[in-house]
């Protein structure tokens, strides 16, 4: 009897580590480019880039680069590619940044000059599901036609995909349910 228990405690808690972190993205910035200068000045490259995507609170995008960095900065200073007050930065060639929250996110790079080349970024994440306003009434852009029966030309996220992102939270998901686990042997 105490056997058949254990089998179930140890599915559902691995049913519950799967879930937590099946649902999350990491997408790579700029796809298979990555971080880097555009190649022309007026192309808004990054911004049309993240225009692909649909980005949600708990996702986290990636930045590969060279003798570069990445700066989450105000959008005024977005705007004036300002770098001197930057919200986060980091140059390690690998950067990962989680979407915590609803809103606007403004990126640039902390490189002198890159940003005025164009190298910058504005990601809008999305709280819940389909934009359903809080009140429950479908926000402006749900109420636009339904868009055509065919399968869309673009996938949904046109950078890369990884499904398991964030093992820190797998750990600790995994770690409570060993402990839960180890209390009931004990127990």
């Amino acid at each position: 009897m105490a056997a058949y228990g254990l089998a179930n405690l140890t599915f559902v808690s691995l049913m519950v580590v799967w879930f937590a972190i099946a649902h999350a993205n990491v997408v790579e910035v700029g796809g298979e480019t990555g971080w880097v200068v555009p190649r022309d000045r007026t192309d808004d490259v990054y911004n049309h880039w993240a225009s692909l995507n649909r980005f949600k609170v708990g996702d986290s995008i990636h930045f590969k680069y060279k003798n570069d960095s990445v700066m989450v900065v105000v959008e005024e200073d977005y705007n004036n590619c300002n770098s001197t007050h930057p919200i986060f930065f980091s140059n390690n060639g690998n950067t990962h940044y989680e979407l915590d929250r609803p809103g606007l996110f403004y990126f640039i790079s902390g490189e002198e000059g890159h940003c005025d080349l164009g190298q910058k970024m504005i990601i809008k994440v999305v709280d819940l599901p389909d934009d359903i306003s809080p009140s429950g009434s479908p926000s402006d852009k749900a109420l636009s036609p339904p868009p055509p029966l065919s399968p869309p030309s673009q996938p949904a996220h046109s950078g890369t995909i990884v499904k398991i992102r964030d093992f820190n939270k797998m750990a600790s998901a995994f770690g409570f349910f060993a402990v839960m686990f180890s209390g009931f042997l004990l127990g």
